[in-house]
């Protein structure tokens, strides 16, 4: 299949040497056009090439890869070379057509060449239909285009290209995701901003950068900030703990990047705790200090819900959470190509976090609009009337993010032990469908829930459990409607590492689903009738049974839910679970 060596691209130079004669002197370039047959399809895509054991840059090159299908056509130019009609199509073979392949710098011959093929062998990306795009902190990450920094007079680097396949990374991770996942249709961007403090009433909610001074070809702007008015991220051992908040104009040019491919993009606005070690902060849960970059769930009030001396169910609990959500409207925004302006009051809160990047969304086309995620601590405050603050706010910000994104789907992504309703371990026996009143808002058209509940409670050493090993499908299956959280729970630690479970009952209601975590369809299915001193109330909240559909925003991954007590969100590192969540994006 391979095309002679060739001669091309003559070039003539006319040299003259002192008073003497003119000397022609030519040189030549060798190009190869070259068919290199793979291996049995069809193969998904080619990541790396190698020519004679050096990584190929595949932006310089004029390549075509054909996937060994069964319903592929001969290549042109081998078509030309050997006329219409004569040329194979290579039906079920793999194969790549390199077209002029420069070969001066392999010796004037065609080099031996190397491939690293991708080629799913299991049902799983055949049936991946969304997924996150991460990290969420990365200054020009989501960058198509590519961002170049110098570094010293002569010297510089691509800051948003660590691969040879692609023009830039997302770039590359995008066409390799489009390869992998052919029935992809959604993909979630995570833009992140970060939070300062685990106190609401002290929490202020800004973009930050990774360093001071950056010379680059695309300067970084969010919010209004260039580089040298922004707060910089904490450090460790001389390096960024996080990437920055991603530009503005790059986060819109991965809106098209995505939708060009024919993608439904969902925005996902995320909140990082940027709380280094030795902060000296009171801790809301009563430690020497707050944990060093701890989880969003965990912002709350001074002192913690359900501790000793907490304002929870006070009017200063509304006033904490009033001050952590700020007061910026969603008219306090206006967009000027790539840049959104901001025009409202000098503060950095929750609300103009929000509604800024809604009105980048807004800027992009995005087709769906998360206005928060696992904000737990939050959503349970009380104030002096028994309402709950942040859910209003929660309620008034979807309103707003609506006027903005009219067509687009919005949602909040509860956590899986927030979604439900809010026990108060008080021993009152009260309980509150506390996020009932957002669901039940017209601004929200779908109940988004982070699902990081387990399957199986398999443990090594295991002789005779539910399931016969953690690899057991119908043990995995049976888990997802049954199992802890569903049918039993761990009271203790003790009783976990002892395997002693604790039937979830309901007494005389006759209503366990509504303290199971995993029983979303009996949650959803069912009017829900809050309780007071363990009495039913005589009238069902907002919620109407059925009425939208559930979106699992996140859902877990095996072996991250060991040791947890039962009402006990993931603790897990921030910066982990980013990196590895899925965003599977599907209907109950």
């Amino acid at each position: 299949m391979d095309d002679p060596i060739r001669r091309g691209d003559r070039d003539r130079a006319a040299r003259r040497q002192g008073g003497g004669p003119t000397t022609e002197v030519t040189t030549y370039s060798y190009f190869g056009n070259v068919a290199v047959g793979l291996c049995e399809g069809p193969i998904a895509a080619i990541r790396r090439i190698w020519a004679d054991g050096e990584e190929m840059d595949l932006s310089d090159i004029d390549i075509r890869v054909y996937r060994g299908d069964e319903e592929q056509l001969p290549d042109p130019l081998i078509e030309v070379k050997q006329g219409a009609g004569k040329a194979p199509a290579y039906r079920g073979l793999a194969y790549l057509v390199f077209e002029r392949l420069a070969l001066e710098r392999y010796g004037n011959r065609i080099p031996q060449i190397s491939c690293e093929v991708l080629r799913p062998i299991g049902r799983l990306e055949e049936e991946i239909r969304a997924v996150t795009i991460i990290p969420g902190a990365s200054e020009h990450g989501l960058d198509p285009r590519r961002v170049r920094e110098e570094l010293a007079e002569g010297e510089d680097r691509l800051v948003n290209r660590n691969v040879l396949n692609g023009d830039s990374d997302i770039e590359a991770s995008i066409d390799e995701l489009a390869a992998l996942c052919p029935q992809l249709e959604r993909a979630a961007l995570v833009v992140s901003w970060f939070g300062d403090d685990l106190r609401a009433g002290h929490c202020r909610v800004r973009p930050k950068v990774e360093v001071r001074v950056r010379h680059e070809n695309e300067d970084w702007r969010v919010s209004g900030l260039s580089r040298g008015d922004a707060e910089v991220v904490s450090s460790f051992d001389g390096g960024p703990v996080f990437g920055g908040t991603p530009s503005d104009s790059g986060v819109l040019k991965a809106i098209g990047a995505l939708k060009d491919r024919g993608l439904k993009v969902t925005y996902y606005p995320f909140l990082l705790m940027d709380v280094p070690p030795g902060n000296g902060l009171p801790d809301p849960d009563g430690g020497a200090e707050q944990a060093a970059f701890p989880w969003r769930g965990r912002i709350s009030l001074d002192v913690a819900v359900g501790r000793a001396g907490s304002a929870d169910g006070t009017a200063a609990a509304r006033s904490a959470v009033e001050a952590f959500l700020g007061t910026a409207a969603s008219g306090d925004f206006s967009v000027s190509g790539s840049r959104v302006n901001y025009s409202g009051p000098a503060e950095w809160s929750y609300r103009r976090m929000i509604f800024h990047q809604a009105h980048l969304a807004a800027a992009g086309g995005a087709d769906a609009f998360v206005i928060g995620s696992e904000l737990r601590g939050l959503t349970r405050i009380r104030d002096d009337e028994g309402r709950f603050p942040f859910v209003e706010g929660l309620i008034a910000i979807a309103e707003g993010v609506k006027e903005i994104l009219p067509d687009a789907v919005v949602t909040y992504a509860a956590d899986w032990s927030e979604y439900f309703g809010y026990h108060p371990d008080d021993g009152t026996g009260d309980v509150f469908f506390n996020l009932d009143p957002l669901w039940a808002s017209p601004a929200i058209d779908a109940i988004g829930i982070d699902n990081y509940l387990p399957l199986t409670d398999w443990r090594d050493g295991d002789e005779n459990p539910a399931a016969s090993s953690i690899y057991d499908r119908d043990g995995l299956k049976a888990g997802i409607a049954g199992g802890e959280y569903f049918d039993w729970y761990y009271a203790s630690e003790t009783d976990r590492a002892e395997k002693h479970r604790t039937p979830i009952t309901d007494g005389a209601h006759g209503k366990p689903w509504v303290f199971r975590p995993k029983d979303l369809v009996s949650w959803w299915s069912n009017p829900h009738l809050e309780r007071r001193s363990g009495v039913e109330l005589a009238e069902p909240t907002a919620f109407v049974p059925m009425a939208k559909p559930i979106w699992l925003t996140e859902a877990r991954l095996p072996g991250d839910r060991q040791g947890r007590q039962p009402a006990e969100p993931l603790r897990r590192s921030e910066i982990l679970r980013e990196r590895l969540a899925a965003f599977l994006d599907r209907r109950a």
